[in-house]
């Protein structure tokens, strides 16, 4: 299921079922439509009313239009995804550099709570200090009082996808099919600490030797980079 809605991200419940059933599953519509809550995939329809992402009143607006992309640590993307097993599923979070493409934080967890993705965040910034601004989409666990108040107390500003556009936060859904086409499908794990192996090896893999396909630099090497120059300028400055 997981494999067919990353292909087809715009099908909706019965063509899930259809597709099941042609390979030899017996589902009906109501246990694949809680399936498809669990794993976090909802079709977005043309309505007056559309599902309750989170509270109103901690949406962020997108601030990433138009921008120039131009150092580390500029701008991160935040998201969270379900990753199949062979006996259950967990959820990984993932934090982007968008100017290296380097993955600065990830963990895996089997709940969806906003403390979980704040672990993850407050860990790479521990690592690699603080970006200037993140985007998430409008997920409950981002707008949210914990998630808002916490990153803009840090003085990070807060940039959340509009609803229905994926577009908006390209860069780590590009990521979420790069790490399951090429790793999680091939090498399905069996429990949570295989999981956890998989995703550790892939993530060294992708940040310290994989060429990127956009930069055409290794995601680690392009953001140590720019630290390095941003350091200097920094000194520069004060002298």
């Amino acid at each position: 299921m997981d494999e067919h809605a990353l292909k087809h991200p715009a099908e909706g419940v019965m063509s899930m079922v259809y597709m099941l059933r042609r390979n030899g599953y017996g589902v009906n519509p109501k246990r694949v439509r809680r399936l498809l809550r669990k794993m976090g995939h909802q079709t977005v329809y043309r309505r007056r009313s559309l599902s309750k992402i989170g509270s109103p009143e901690y949406v962020r607006p997108y601030l990433l239009n138009r921008m120039s992309f131009t150092h580390a640590n500029q701008v991160w993307a935040v998201d969270i995804t379900y990753i199949p097993m062979k006996s259950g599923f967990m959820y990984c979070t993932a934090i982007i550099d968008i100017y290296s493409r380097m993955i600065v934080g990830w963990g895996v967890s089997n709940s969806l709570e906003t403390k979980w993705c704040l672990q993850v965040l407050e860990d790479a910034i521990q690592k690699h200090g603080k970006p200037e601004i993140i985007n998430s989409d409008q997920g409950s666990q981002f707008t949210s009082s914990m998630w808002t108040q916490t990153v803009e107390g840090m003085g990070i500003k807060v940039s959340m996808d509009g609803k229905g556009r994926a577009i908006d936060n390209r860069w780590i859904e590009r990521f979420w099919k790069t790490l399951k086409y090429k790793h999680i499908y091939l090498h399905p794990p069996s429990n949570g600490l295989e999981l956890y192996q998989n995703i550790r090896d892939y993530m060294n893999y992708y940040n310290q030797e994989k060429v990127h396909h956009t930069t055409k630099e290794v995601p680690h090497e392009r953001y140590n980079a720019s630290r390095v120059v941003n350091q200097l300028i920094h000194e520069q400055l004060l002298t």
